[in-house]
């Protein structure tokens, strides 16, 4: 069995709206304001192309600062750092360190990764996280211009590593990203409670 992980709010503590509340706080008053300012911050097109490798950090946030009338120096100063700010969810590093144990004995499992993620961000963490040297291999959208839910970006890592649909266990937050998975045949988790994948993946492994 593969098993693939998404990143952000599987492996790594993702939460846009509370970064937003601790570092412009005069902008968002209220939960409903910082969800906002989430949105049209990480929703739109220029975070986007970011995550997607097209557009490098500087244009995007000279973009930003003019769309959302913000200072650039400040923006820059909130999005640079994101990669040291994700912080492992310890219930997934623990899962990824059992299935790494099990495939020393066992054999019957392999590790990958597929994330949406902007190059710099994946070198920070690449250079801080040594548990990632579980992964067999993965894709991160910034090195490869591509991003879920494009079907492409799936094709691509089952391309370069042989995975077969039926045998590939895919874990997402994002449920337009999990059924793009399972519209290519792969078996796939909806990640909405990471303290639950442990059960949930154990229920869909080989016995």
């Amino acid at each position: 069995m593969n098993v693939v992980f998404d990143f952000g709010a599987v492996l790594f503590e993702w939460q846009p709206v509370e970064l937003l509340r601790t570092h412009f706080s005069h902008l968002t008053p209220t939960a409903e304001a910082a969800q906002k300012l989430a949105v049209d911050m990480f929703h739109h097109e220029d975070w986007v192309a970011f995550d997607r490798g097209t557009r490098e950090l500087p244009d995007v946030v000279a973009a930003m600062a003019r769309r959302l009338a913000l200072p650039a120096d400040l923006l820059h100063g909130f999005l640079a750092p994101i990669g040291e700010r994700l912080l492992p969810i310890d219930t997934t590093v623990a899962l990824l360190e059992q299935l790494q144990q099990r495939r020393g004995s066992r054999g019957d499992v392999h590790l990958y990764y597929l994330s949406n993620m902007p190059s710099p961000f994946a070198r920070v963490l690449e250079s801080r996280h040594d548990f990632l040297r579980h992964f067999e291999g993965g894709i991160f959208s910034g090195d490869v211009k591509l991003a879920k839910p494009d079907p492409a970006i799936f094709e691509l890592l089952a391309g370069r590593h042989g995975l077969v649909p039926t045998d590939t266990l895919f874990i997402d937050d994002s449920a337009a990203n999990v059924a793009v998975a399972r519209q290519l045949g792969w078996q796939a988790i909806h990640c909405t409670s990471p303290a639950e994948l442990p059960a949930q993946v154990a229920a869909l492994l080989p016995a």
